[in-house]
């Protein structure tokens, strides 16, 4: 595990945040996506010493965070960003809003692929848009993009795309196949892609990120890549992210976006986000080490403990989508382990029709609380 040390359950139960305030001192929970981990020392640096400082006013409007981004894409996935094609907002579910507004008129229909992460579909009806949903295909053991069912969202006049890559909660790493044939689909039919690229820097040993803009011409032409450091680097509550496109179109309607939206973006969100981006790769590197022998953890536990129910472990993320229906806990069993077994997980349904009978959870927790997590759950049965 390298210098990262978890704090023991006592110690976290100290933090503030939303994962921490939401539940009992009882309930081990492990719904909310942010991971248990320390921060970065350069990013706790950064921020030590802009409040040593009284550093806390509004962002700059600099180059630094869309350098960070830059010189981080080609060093991580040898893509080459355009700093002047990268435009910061507030958070990724802001940028993807901000966009659709730009992209999408009252009463358009918008594509999603549940199980997907729960605000896309808010996010489209947010706009007035309506969603059409193309589920995944395949299932735990294998899911991939149905690219027949998008071809039919997207001949129904469909105006846009909201991708999510890699895929929460399933922890899809897409393959670059599906994504040139996407391009090619929305190339055909006239359809933005808004990739939500949050969880990239958290791809796990065995797969391999490919970013929707550096696939083809046909993908920067209709696409829009939206990045951030808030899930690699815990940084959800610091409010920065990116938006990120590289076709003249999508950059025009970038461009159309509020002149305040840098003004909205948390300043110490851009100092910890250039910080992570720019110095934070050794810590990141033993995160992953820490996700990728939990995920394989949690495999052996639910083998042992939970015969019959069904996970397939993630590419990317820290994130686990649980087959619970082999137990009868009806469609939503997230309810039945948070009464019973005192764990919280996020009920599967939320992700649309096909969670019924799953749960998300969490694994970005030191292996002691995923045992006892599952050690709980197992006695609920």
């Amino acid at each position: 595990m390298g210098n990262l040390s978890i704090p023991p359950l006592a110690e976290l139960r100290k933090r503030r945040s939303a994962k921490w305030r939401t539940f009992p001192d009882d309930v081990l929970p492990l719904p909310v996506a942010e991971m248990d981990f320390p921060l970065a020392e350069p990013v706790a640096r950064a921020l030590h010493e802009a409040v040593d400082r009284s550093d806390t006013g509004y962002a700059a409007p600099t180059r630094d965070l869309a350098d960070a981004v830059s010189a981080y894409a080609r060093r991580a996935w040898d893509w080459r960003i355009d700093a002047d094609d990268v435009r910061t907002v507030a958070d990724v579910g802001i940028g993807i809003v901000e966009t659709l507004r730009r992209v999408v008129g009252a009463g358009d229909r918008v594509v999603i692929s549940p199980p997907v992460y729960e605000p896309f579909s808010w996010w489209v009806r947010e706009v007035g848009a309506h969603v059409v949903e193309a589920p995944l295909a395949g299932g735990p053991l294998g899911w991939r993009l149905d690219l027949d069912a998008l071809e039919r969202a997207f001949a129904g006049h469909a105006t846009a795309y909201v991708l999510c890559n890699p895929h929460n909660p399933v922890g899809l790493v897409h393959r670059r196949e599906d994504l040139v044939a996407l391009a090619e689909l929305a190339d055909r039919y006239g359809v933005y892609v808004l990739s939500d690229e949050i969880h990239a820097p958290l791809v796990l040993p065995g797969a391999e990120f490919v970013p929707f803009l550096s696939v083809s011409d046909e993908a920067r032409r209709w696409g829009f890549s939206f990045l951030s450091a808030s899930k690699g680097w815990n940084l959800a509550g610091l409010k920065a992210a990116t938006v990120i496109t590289a076709g003249p179109v999508p950059k025009r309607h970038v461009d159309r976006l509020s002149p305040h939206s840098l003004y909205r973006t948390g300043h110490l969100g851009v100092l910890a986000t250039v910080a992570a981006f720019n110095h934070g790769d050794q810590w990141l590197a033993e995160v992953l080490d820490v996700l990728d022998r939990n995920r394989r953890l949690l495999d052996e536990l639910l083998a042992k403990l939970l015969p019959g129910v069904h996970y397939g472990q993630p590419q990317a993320g820290f994130l686990a989508w649980i087959d619970f229906r082999a137990l009868g806990w009806g469609g939503d069993p997230a309810e039945h382990i948070l009464a019973a077994a005192r764990v919280a997980l996020n009920a599967g349904h939320r992700y649309g029709d096909a969670g019924i009978g799953f749960a998300r959870l969490n694994f970005g927790c030191s292996p002691q609380t995923l045992t006892e997590a599952v050690t709980r759950i197992a006695a609920a049965r």
